[in-house]
């Protein structure tokens, strides 16, 4: 059996980013992925901001990380294509009472090292964000702050470590892990196993779980659930800024989000669970939060709520981040406890990470060729109409649309098949198929025909996220029953 050099556990922001910083070195890496395709863990359901280095004193490991990876998106996004927008975020106070905490934050970002931060008073709150409520009464603005799509970000990092010689496992939930004689045997539960000189416990949620039974750290990862509300396109609530409340001791705050796709976001909530499971939303939290956004911004309606979800964000006790080599087992690397700003840092983590292994005693050797750039992706709503005409003469699958409400074609779904979605949600998460108005209620029979045609696979054996989620119970006649 092969031995990795490296196996990552986990591939979510900071399981891929390690796994893109390896695949730079002539390494042989695994990524390790319990679910059907990557970022459908704790990643996929989050906020989307790239923050702007204000919130966190620089003493912790969570600011040096979030301001150096917030530095590191302007050449990612133009060697890996994927939505980013740095629009600024506004803190805004309601209150005088308000600004005392305005001015701790924005002192500590200066202490920080971040520039451009603006103290603001009413006007120039007004003149940035015109849709705020009147009534505020100042704030600040971050300029390098923004928004990310973080599933198409997850998905440019790994696609790219995997051109570059990372070799991908998913449906891999780790259930057993051993060190003798130099090398970690990692077991499925499956039954398939890898060999690796040095593992990065990357998992998550279940980071604990791991340490545990590789016999690392006893930690405990504390779930706590933020719920969101998407809202239209078309709502009047849509701001230019990500717009920041002030926050308090255990959340930043319910927030108002213009995402780098288009819609708008608001929430989240944060909510202390015991269930890593748990991603329900209910319909008193989406009141609370409407009526929270309503304070902050005019225009907002229940009626533009396209869609509700829930993440969970993996907190350990102390809230900083947990990234070292383990002092209980060797060549073994714990990235514990990343909520946020862990989206923000994940570039810098795979860094850190990367680091640590060569002080673990892993050699690092720069590959003399690197392919740094992921091929162009034509996506029909953002391309001309000259560009459009010549792609449906090469293939006319370009130009029929299979969602219409986000504008995405039949050849952008097979495109996404042939990359190895086939989940509804991969291809959602991937195309944007199913994430407008109707959420799916169009397209998804068609999706689905598409990823039987291209795979070969029965519509009775196609999931919404892999496992036992099924999108058929039955037939009528000669069709298939979708739930």
């Amino acid at each position: 059996m092969m031995i990795y050099d490296v196996a990552v556990i986990g591939a979510g922001v900071s399981g891929a980013s390690t796994a893109y910083q390896l695949a730079h070195y002539n390494l042989s890496t695994v990524l390790l992925e319990k679910c059907a395709d990557v970022c459908f863990g704790v990643s996929k359901a989050n906020s989307g901001i790239i923050h702007g280095g204000f919130h966190h004193p620089v003493n912790t490991l969570k600011a040096k990380l979030e301001i150096r990876g917030n530095l590191m998106f302007d050449k990612l996004q133009y060697e890996l294509g994927f939505p980013f927008r740095r629009n600024g975020i506004l803190v805004v106070a309601f209150s005088e009472e308000q600004m005392a905490t305005v001015q701790r934050l924005y002192e500590q970002g200066v202490a920080n090292g971040v520039r451009n931060l603006e103290m603001c008073g009413h006007a120039r709150l007004m003149q940035l964000e015109p849709k705020l409520n009147k009534e505020a009464v100042g704030g600040f603005f971050a300029p390098g702050g923004g928004t990310i799509e973080p599933y198409r970000y997850v998905f440019s990092l790994v696609e790219s470590a995997v051109r570059n010689g990372v070799n991908l496992n998913c449906d891999f939930e780790v259930v057993s892990g051993s060190f003798a004689d130099g090398c970690w045997r990692l077991a499925a539960a499956d039954g398939r196993e890898v060999r690796a000189r040095y593992v990065v416990n990357a998992a998550g949620l279940y980071a604990d779980r791991i340490s545990r039974i590789c016999g690392g750290e006893e930690f405990r990862i504390h779930p706590r659930k933020g719920e969101e509300y998407l809202l239209d396109r078309s709502s009047d609530a849509r701001p230019e800024r990500v717009i920041f409340p002030v926050p308090t001791r255990h959340s930043k705050g319910v927030l108002v989000i213009p995402t780098a796709e288009g819609t708008t976001m608001i929430g989240p909530t944060a909510d202390p669970t015991d269930d890593k499971e748990d991603t329900a939303t209910s319909s008193d939290h989406m009141q609370r939060i409407v009526s929270l956004v309503s304070r902050m911004v005019d225009g907002v309606s229940p009626r533009d709520i396209i869609t509700s979800f829930a993440g969970l964000r993996p907190v350990l006790d102390g809230e900083d981040f947990y990234i070292a080599l383990s002092e209980k087992v060797p060549q073994f690397v714990q990235v514990a406890g990343i909520q946020s700003p862990g989206l923000t840092a994940s570039p810098a983590i795979g860094e850190y990470v990367k680091d640590l292994l060569k002080t673990g005693g892993l050699q690092l050797i720069e590959k003399r060729e690197y392919d740094y750039e992921l091929p162009r992706r034509h996506e029909v709503r953002h391309e001309s109409l000259e560009t459009l005409d010549r792609l449906h003469e090469e293939n006319p699958a370009w130009t029929h649309l299979v969602c219409r409400c986000e504008k995405i074609s039949e050849a952008e779904i097979v495109e996404a098949v042939r990359k190895g979605h086939r989940t509804l949600d991969g291809i959602k998460f991937y195309t944007r198929a199913g994430m407008g108005r109707c959420q799916g209620g169009f397209c998804s029979a068609r999706i689905m025909e598409i990823v039987s045609r291209e795979t070969g696979l029965p519509l009775s054996e196609l999931t919404k996220n892999g496992g036992v989620s099924r999108l058929t119970v039955g037939r009528l006649g000669d069709r298939p029953v979708l739930l």
